[in-house]
């Protein structure tokens, strides 16, 4: 520490991507819980609200009419349609907290993750959570209460459509024990944090600490 001061450095966009029942919405979770220099990124979507989430919180829920405006006046970092539903993320208040130095978790699928990539390629780090089995992800599916057969069914057809993407992943983490894959992901966060690249006020830092010897 030099005069009290310590180098700024900038936000990271920590994305967490899966098929459905593979885990990543728990570990985003237990991240949350456990780490209170990162926050939720709070999307925006078309699907109807479920008992016990609250807007604003969970997500911004808006009808087809204004999400199509907001898209199209490019007010989304990234946007994208899943299960006959659209969800974008605001770019505002991502763009804010970054520049802020904090750090935001992301619970987002491939297509949302790749227009990320493209619109702020040296803020995403990327992680892709995998099930350990196939048996596995579809036993994970049928023990949520909120799915029918039918949704469980549509949900493991698009499973291989979306592992198909892991390889465009910064990193990978097959999600066996929960709790050594939220460690996995706490350690990704912590070296990420560390990056050259966004300790943006390290050149003045280091310019004191060499004035000062």
């Amino acid at each position: 520490m030099v005069d009290g001061l310590m180098p700024e450095r900038r936000g990271v966009m920590l994305v967490l991507s899966s098929p459905s029942g593979a885990g990543k919405t728990t570990i985003a979770r237990e991240v949350l819980s456990r780490d209170d220099k990162i926050s939720m990124s709070v999307s925006a979507t078309t699907r109807l609200k479920r008992p016990g989430e609250v807007s604003g919180v969970d997500y911004h829920f808006i009808d087809k009419t204004e999400f199509n405006i907001k898209r199209n006046q490019q007010e989304f970092l990234e946007s994208a349609k899943v299960f006959d539903n659209y969800y974008g993320t605001p770019a505002e208040p991502v763009m804010t907290k970054l520049a802020k130095g904090t750090d935001i978790l992301f619970d987002i699928d491939w297509q949302g993750t790749q227009q990320l990539v493209e619109k702020a390629p040296d803020d995403v780090v990327s992680v892709f959570i995998l099930p350990p089995s196939h048996g596995e992800l579809e036993r994970r599916l049928s023990r949520r209460a909120r799915d029918t057969s039918e949704e469980v069914a549509r949900r493991m057809s698009k499973a291989s459509s979306e592992l198909s993407h892991y390889a465009e992943y910064d990193y990978i983490i097959v999600n066996n024990i929960l709790g050594e894959s939220v460690v996995q992901v706490m350690s990704i966060l912590t070296a990420e944090r560390l990056k050259r690249r966004r300790a943006v006020g390290m050149s003045d830092f280091v310019k004191r600490l060499c004035e000062d010897g």
